[in-house]
């Protein structure tokens, strides 16, 4: 053990030896004897520094920024433990669920699950025209897609994915590059995660499916849904639509009623390891789809099917470029059929021209010419500014706005009876009643008999067509207004205007739907359609027999004439306004009702033609040949009654 030092060795000093008095000799003689002997002479002794090295002491100074070292190390490495611990404390409470959602996240698949367009499309007796069958969607993984299953860690294989492309591009029918560009690996914007699945084909026979899976693919498998049929292919395609390579409704009803037919898609999501592989037991949950629902129209398949082959046969006959035929019962308002002229295969879209996928009644809009007659003398009937029996002084013509007017017929002054103007269809005196009725009524009655608005069928694209204001007539519309020129109508309001006048004056908003029918068949009818009283029961009788020379051979339409039942109606001879100019040729029409002195259908024929044909030769026979039909097929027997006798002239 060292003996204890000295202030001074402590010091790192050497004591200097003190010189004592005389006085001190006493006291320093007794100090000496408790002291050590000195060292012997000539032995060195090392400092107090050199000692304190030699046993492991530093210098005072650097020991002293070593404590400091130390301390302030020990400090950081405490606040480091804290913050860690704090952070851990923190992660497992306040934000545990949101880290842990993060995770769950990152682990997570979602898979659309379509819902089957179960919703099919029916007529009023419940004949298919659009249905749903099974088929099969091919899918792929692509970020499974180069890699070989079964491989240590799924051995990643370069140009696999370009392969598996070319092996099924013949077997879909789709391009090799749309393929592969599909199967690229992705990554969603929105989430920043990996897309894992990707739909390469939709709606595919199950025997091209099982071709696919016999190849045994990486990434790529099948997965069940449904595919849409129209058996009667070109069956009233131009009402039903089809839908896209997506099963999306592209047109027709199919578009219009799409979120009806199609029903809500599930989502099955699930977690997964690195491999895409689901966990068993973890997250797994599954929205499943919502089926589509039905809709039940109130056209009948046999009428439809009649009713093209006619306007298809007279339009081609005549050279036309398009043609209508729609038929209305008139208690109800209901289309038993509205066929368009040229038609397509909805089977098959694609093969056709995007232009004969519109439905002519509803989406063409025509002048109707004089077939317009019926409602200016209706409201002057209605007004009292003329009777049944009214009979009007007419000069051989007339002129508004600097326009003159004429008849057909070539005449001087002559006086002729109501029936004698819409029978050989006078423009001269059906300008002379718009005259007393004024223009402000007629616009009125107009809007009254449903022009100017949308029938609201639920066809897409449906027009409104153009019914001027007052405001906007210029000189020559107060002739050409009343005689249907300067007027722009659909076929189908065309129709419903002479709905109301069968109907003893009582416009039902035509209607082409009638209901829903749910997945498990329950039928929910539609809403009963808007009816509009126009005219008395006593003005539309007078108008119905006022209508009835038309189809005689005193008349315009004597083709239009059936045998055994009274036939009213009215043709016209309008165009087709395309911009800002009128298109060559007409649009030749008749639309009449039988029987006609108590109606139970209404037929309405419509023909574009390039040359300057009228309406009577066209449209008449063709008139004649579905209103037929219809009376025969729904068993309307002839009333019996005799028309009475024509008078033309006062």
């Amino acid at each position: 053990m060292l003996p204890l030092r000295s202030r001074a060795d402590r010091a790192g000093r050497t004591e200097r030896p003190r010189y004592a008095t005389a006085g001190s000799q006493q006291s320093r003689g007794q100090q000496g004897a408790a002291r050590k002997p000195r060292q012997p002479a000539g032995r060195v002794r090392p400092s107090a520094a050199v000692r304190r090295m030699a046993n492991g002491w530093s210098h005072p100074i650097a020991a002293g920024t070593s404590y400091r070292r130390l301390r302030i190390g020990l400090v950081v490495v405490l606040l480091l433990f804290v913050a860690v611990v704090g952070r851990l404390v923190y992660i497992q409470s306040a934000d545990a669920s949101a880290w842990a959602a993060e995770a769950k996240d990152s682990r997570e698949i979602s898979v659309k699950l379509n819902a089957p367009r179960a919703g099919s499309i029916v007529d009023r007796n419940g004949a298919v025209l659009a249905t749903s069958v099974q088929a099969k969607a091919i899918f792929a993984d692509p970020g499974e897609v180069d890699h070989v299953p079964g491989t240590p860690a799924n051995k990643l294989v370069p140009g696999l994915a370009e392969a598996t492309a070319a092996k099924l591009a013949g077997v879909l029918g789709v391009p090799e590059q749309t393929l592969l560009a599909k199967m690229t690996k992705k990554t969603n914007t929105t989430t920043g995660k990996a897309i894992r699945f990707v739909f390469l084909a939709h709606r595919l026979d199950p025997a091209v499916a099982n071709v696919v899976t016999s190849m045994n693919l990486p990434g790529i498998g099948t997965q069940d849904e449904k595919r849409r049929d129209e058996p009667g292919h070109d069956l009233a395609a131009n009402i039903i639509g089809f839908t896209n390579s997506e099963g999306v409704g592209a047109a027709g009803l199919e578009s219009s009623f799409n979120k009806v037919l199609a029903g809500q898609d599930g989502q099955h999501t699930y977690e997964a390891d690195q491999s895409g592989i689901q966990i068993p037991a973890g997250y797994d949950k599954t929205v499943p789809a919502r089926p589509g629902t039905g809709i039940k129209l109130t056209i009948d398949n046999d009428v439809q099917y009649q009713a093209q082959q006619i306007i298809a046969q007279q339009t081609r006959a005549a050279g036309g470029s398009f043609g209508t035929a729609v038929v209305l019962d008139v208690k109800t308002g209901q289309v038993l059929a509205d066929a368009s002229y040229p038609a397509y295969d909805a089977a098959n879209p694609g093969d056709s021209n995007p232009t004969t996928w519109r439905d002519v009644a509803t989406q063409t809009v025509v002048e109707p010419g004089s077939v317009h007659k019926a409602i200016t003398i209706g409201a002057g009937l209605q007004t009292g500014v003329i009777q049944p029996d009214t009979v009007l002084d007419l000069p051989g013509s007339i002129t508004k706005g600097g326009v003159r007017f004429t008849d057909t017929h070539s005449h001087g002054q002559v006086k002729m009876t109501l029936q004698g103007i819409l029978t050989q269809s006078s423009n001269i005196g059906t300008i002379t009643v718009a005259d007393k009725l004024g223009a402000q009524r007629l616009y009125d009655f107009q809007k009254a008999f449903g022009l100017g608005a949308s029938d609201d069928l639920g066809l897409p694209g449906e027009s409104s067509g153009i019914v001027q204001p007052v405001k906007n007539w210029s000189g020559p519309s107060y002739g050409g207004i009343p005689i249907g020129l300067g007027v722009a109508v659909t076929p189908m309001q065309m129709a419903s205007v002479y709905q109301t006048i069968a109907n003893n004056g009582v416009r039902v908003q035509p209607s082409l739907v009638s209901g829903t029918i749910a997945p498990d068949g329950t039928y929910v009818p539609k809403a009963a359609p808007k009816q509009t009283r126009v005219l008395s029961p006593e003005n539309a009788a007078a108008m119905r027999w006022l209508l009835e020379g038309v189809a005689t051979q005193e008349g315009t339409a004597p083709a239009a004439a059936i045998d055994g039942y009274r036939v009213a109606g009215k043709t016209g001879t309008g165009g087709q306004v395309a911009g800002n100019h009128y298109e060559s040729g007409n649009v030749t029409s008749f639309v009449g009702m039988a029987p006609a002195d108590a109606p139970r259908y209404v037929v309405a024929i419509f023909v574009k033609v390039p040359d300057k044909a009228e309406g009577g030769p066209i449209a008449g026979p063709a008139f004649h040949d579905l209103m037929s039909f219809v009376l025969r097929h729904e068993a309307i027997p002839p009333t019996g009654s005799v028309r009475p006798p024509l008078k033309i002239y006062g």
